[in-house]
């Protein structure tokens, strides 16, 4: 099992940048960041922007991967959204996964004035902005008309350093975003379930994500997939907690039902996800 890292782009880059670097030091497999306006409790305080920070972070390190977890479409438009992360690949060497997910409907979803979507107008746009990013890495001229977005003779020169294109790790848990990560991604991404508001534990969540596995392995199917070709990765998050006093048992407990890769916060001084940063040093990765 892979284990990487999520760290919130809070810090002004002198601070961040150490992070960074002090997660490939450490063996981290992948690096990940949020990406978002505003979020959460978090929402007036220090906050910067994904693409830049990431770009930052590959200048600082060399052989970790990198990523959003996960970009959102509430606030981004394919076309110019692809320059970034051709150039972001470029950048890293060929360092890049993509996390891509649906957008929520807190602040995000309405801070440019737009109204609110249904969760159904929320899939649709999502894949939408999933297809057409495809086409726009991977196809040198891209012409679409689409309900949500348009491309008029959109180029993408020179190209992704990886081929065909920067990877796709597609955050889904319901039947349509699950087909959709059949088709078009290379891992597949869980936070657990929206519908549960208590903290798991190492077994009751990977219980949990077992059950969501099932349900994707019922979709690569539909589509024609070979389930063993998507990786599976756990995002310990508010409901399924990382457990640093028993992180062996919590890798194992996921490792057990096929989770390729296991993604914990840097610790922060305060809440969400206040703890020691030492801990990191100290858990077997």
């Amino acid at each position: 099992m892979r284990i990487g890292v999520c760290i919130l782009p809070e810090d002004r880059w002198p601070v961040a940048a150490e992070k960074w670097r002090r997660a490939e030091e450490l063996g981290f497999a992948h690096a990940w960041t949020y990406d978002h306006i505003n979020w959460r409790d978090l929402r007036d305080g220090p906050w910067f922007g994904a693409i830049p920070t990431l770009t930052a972070a590959a200048v600082v390190t060399s052989t970790m991967r990198l990523g959003t977890l996960v970009a959102s479409p509430n606030f981004r438009h394919p076309v110019p959204f692809s320059r970034e992360v051709l150039t972001l690949d470029d950048v890293s060497n060929g360092r890049l996964t993509l996390g891509i997910g649906a957008g929520g409907d807190g602040w995000d979803a309405t801070v440019l004035g737009q109204a609110p979507l249904s969760p159904r107008e929320r899939n649709e746009r999502f894949t939408e902005f999933v297809e057409l990013l495809d086409l726009l890495l991977t196809e040198r001229e891209v012409h679409l008309r689409g309900a949500y977005y348009d491309a008029v003779e959109a180029r993408s020169h020179p190209g992704c350093v990886q081929h065909p294109r920067v990877p796709f790790a597609i955050a889904a848990t319901g039947p349509k975003s699950m087909r959709l990560a059949a088709r078009k991604a290379s891992t597949w991404v869980t936070t657990g379930e929206r519908a549960y508001d208590e903290s798991l534990g190492p077994a009751e969540g990977a219980a949990l994500v077992a059950r969501q596995m099932a349900r994707l392995d019922e979709a690569c199917e539909e589509e024609g997939r070979d389930p063993t070709t998507l990786d599976r990765l756990v995002l310990t998050d508010f409901q399924l907690r990382p457990s640093f006093d028993a992180f062996d048992e919590m890798r194992d407990a996921y490792s057990a039902i096929g989770v390729t890769d296991l993604v914990v916060h840097w610790p922060r001084a305060t809440e969400p996800f206040r703890g020691d940063p030492g801990v990191l040093a100290e858990i077997n990765i």
